[in-house]
């Protein structure tokens, strides 16, 4: 005997996680964080960008598509390169990077220390969405200026 997706409900399941509107969850999440309620968003042919200012830092949120293998990518600029003792940074941002970034961390990427959190969108829901971006945000906040003063060039 075989038992097709709607005799195992397999329908409304599927349909329920392909009916989620990413960019419209991303935006209500940036909405209930940005200063001033001011975002900048772009959309193309490759996806869709957004950038809004949390705190003390720039927060700027990417989905390159929304099939399972496009990508969602939060990342907060904290601090430029070179620094006064970029030796000692790496090995305080590893630090952070094993006891206190979640599921975020803090990586290189064009002469800046980020924090940076990025995934594909298979399975991912409203939830995940407003954790990823609330969680980066935050931790860049919470780092910027401490990094800044202790290294800073």
């Amino acid at each position: 005997m075989t038992l097709d997706k709607e005799e195992l409900g397999l329908d409304e399941l599927t349909n329920d996680s392909d009916t989620i509107d990413y960019p419209q969850e991303i935006e209500t999440v940036i909405a209930s964080l940005a200063e001033d309620q001011k975002v900048m968003v772009g959309h193309d042919d490759s996806g869709y960008a957004w950038k809004f200012k949390y705190g003390s830092v720039q927060v700027f949120v990417q989905l390159t598509g929304d099939t399972e293998d496009d990508m969602f990518t939060v990342w907060s600029p904290v601090l430029k390169l070179p620094t006064q003792d970029d030796a000692g940074l790496m090995q305080h941002l590893l630090q952070m990077n094993w006891s206190s970034t979640f599921e975020s961390c803090f990586a290189l990427v064009d002469s800046q220390v980020v924090v940076v959190s990025s995934r594909t969108v298979a399975d991912l829901n409203p939830s995940e969405i407003s954790r990823v971006i609330t969680v980066v945000a935050t931790i860049a906040d919470d780092n910027d200026e401490a990094l800044q003063e202790q290294f800073g060039a």
